[in-house]
């Protein structure tokens, strides 16, 4: 039985979130979400790494080092050993420089500096990644040094003797951190068609450096070959903390008053937050044309990146002044914007460029980018409600449209999977990816709602809706809309072809069906509520899979943005 619909406070419930201490410029005074749980990562898998790399050297020195390919090694040590030549000499020593202690805390300094001052918002996560990669492989390799004693190889070295053991190059391990680093940020930050090229020379600046350390008589070639295994563990290690799934982020834009701090609003000025991926220059045009029809003369456009899809954009058109913010893009880069924009009372302009579009469907706007901008701008903001969900491995954000648990997820997630057969399907795309998905178990959670006691459920799907009509105008929560104050809530457990008929007869026939029979569509409302899985189970959030876990909490706050509609719908 569905619970009572609890009335609509004015402000916030008084179960909501309490609004953060922000700073005399209105910044949250918290740190980056997710900090404590990364460092933990990371020094969890920095163990795991120096134990593998210390394994493998005993391995190297010990049994192994009767057996082939290491029986060849001096071999090789030998045959660069005569080919040396007074250019070569003088090239390895240049390549050999590349590595050196000096030269990577130089490369370091400058590349993160650049990413501090350079560009118009600083790209911390990015310089916490590159510093944090160098330094963790090089207190990985010291660890190494001390555990594994291994002599040099037995030719003339061109180098003076090192107090560290040959096992591993720190050349080239130092190396592999700081320009593979760099490679991973130019193909995920920069726009240029030869990012790629550039990308490529990073990459092979270690390779050059591990040669130029056997070429001078200084490593093993297994030594060289560690080196990159412990520099390319380094950076894996680094970025499964901070850059999977977006750990470390900026604080979460909670409430505050609509003009508090805020740079003081020009008249008019809009700024057009859009994903380059999906919106080309053709279509900023038509976009510019729209504008200009409804007075917006000099609109000033903001890309997203890979790193950022439209967060931080949405925060520097905020602190810029602007007085209405246009985002366009798919679900992603909407929702990432839309929770930089809670609180703020900036309207949010929607312009759907993506594969679902989820929030354009529900506010009524067409689902053609020219065609919606026109129709927003022609009609009239109102206020909206946002849910704000967390779990394990979910820092805090805001939602408008929908999360879900299980099938959903597990759909979305296959469908990422096969980027051609979405864009060339577009939302179908998701259907296609229903089978495999359905083939997965029930799952077993608890849920509290608004501190209630416990509900013991099995499922197939948990979905959370502030609105509830999905593509194809399938509305899933048939009483869910976005200004009533509460979310609600669909458990799907269908069983058999005959529950799958009879679950798809209800959500067709948009209505509830009274009292949940076993294996019936379970609705209800709610303010709070927290899940708790048996299992790690997929999850998703306006489409977008982010990561499998076992916990979640989900509340709703009231009237937190403001949006743009149409007149039909106002």
């Amino acid at each position: 039985m569905p619970t009572a619909v609890p009335e609509r406070s004015a402000g916030l419930p008084e179960d909501g979130p309490r609004p953060v201490r922000t700073t005399s410029t209105g910044r949250p005074r918290t740190l980056p979400r997710g900090m404590a749980r990364a460092a933990a990562s990371i020094g969890a898998l920095a163990v795991c790494q120096a134990v593998l790399m210390i394994g493998i050297g005993f391995l190297i020195t010990g049994p192994a080092k009767h057996v082939w390919p290491l029986t060849a090694e001096d071999g090789v040590n030998r045959g660069l050993e005569r080919l040396r030549t007074s250019t070569l000499t003088t090239l390895s020593s240049i390549g050999s420089e590349l590595g050196n202690t000096g030269t990577v805390i130089g490369v370091t300094l400058v590349a993160c500096l650049t990413m501090i001052f350079i560009p118009k918002l600083p790209m911390w996560r990015q310089v916490s990644f590159l510093a944090l990669g160098v330094a963790l492989q090089s207190l990985v390799f010291l660890v190494i040094t001390i555990a594994v004693d291994r002599q040099r190889p037995d030719v003339h070295r061109l180098d003076g003797s090192l107090p560290t053991s040959s096992y591993t190059s720190g050349h080239t391990g130092a190396a592999t951190a700081i320009y593979g680093g760099l490679a991973v940020l130019v193909l995920s930050r920069v726009r240029s068609p030869w990012r790629r090229v550039l990308a490529a020379v990073l990459l092979l600046l270690p390779v050059v450096v591990g040669l130029s350390r056997l070429y001078r008589g200084m490593h093993h070639p297994t030594d060289v070959v560690g080196g990159m295994i412990n520099g390319t563990l380094a950076l894996l290690v680094v970025g499964h903390a901070l850059l999977r799934d977006g750990r470390v982020s900026a604080p979460a834009a909670l409430p505050v008053a609509p003009d508090a701090a805020r740079a003081e609003r020009l008249p008019g000025r809009v700024a057009v937050v859009i994903n380059p991926t999906t919106v080309d220059e053709s279509a900023r045009d038509e976009l510019r044309r729209v504008l200009a029809q409804h007075g917006h003369q000099e609109p000033v456009f903001i890309e997203t990146t890979a790193a950022d899809p439209g967060g931080g954009q949405a925060a520097q058109a905020l602190d810029e002044g602007a007085e209405l913010v246009v985002v366009c893009g798919g679900d992603g880069t909407v929702r990432a914007a839309a929770d930089r924009l809670v609180g703020s009372g900036v309207p949010l302009a929607v312009v759907p460029f993506g594969t679902g579009n989820l929030l354009a469907r529900n506010l009524g706007l067409p689902l053609t980018p020219a065609e919606a901008l026109d129709a927003a701008l022609g009609g009239a903001p109102r206020v909206i409600d946002v849910a704000r969900v967390e779990g394990d491995g979910l820092p805090a954000t805001h939602f408008a449209v929908m999360s879900g648990v299980g099938l959903d997820a597990a759909m979305m997630k296959y469908a990422e999977e096969h980027d051609r057969a979405k864009a060339m399907l577009g939302w179908p795309a998701y259907v296609l990816a229903a089978p495999k998905a359905m083939r997965g178990p029930r799952m077993g959670l608890s849920v509290r709602l608004d501190g209630g006691q416990p509900l013991r459920r099995k499922a197939r799907m948990v979905l959370v809706g502030n609105t509830g009509e999905l593509q194809g105008g399938l509305r899933l929560i048939p009483d869910a809309k976005p200004d009533d104050g509460v979310l609600d809530l669909l458990i799907l457990d269908p069983r058999g072809p005959g529950g799958w008929l009879r679950t798809a007869s209800t959500l067709l026939r948009r209505k509830r069906d009274g009292e949940a029979g076993a294996g019936q569509p379970e609705f209800r409302t709610f303010r709070r509520a927290e899940f708790a899985f048996d299992a790690p189970e997929p999850r998703e959030i306006d489409g977008d899979p982010v990561g499998t876990g076992t916990r979640l909490s989900v509340e709703v706050v009231p009237g937190a943005l403001t949006v743009l509609v149409p007149d039909r719908e106002h």
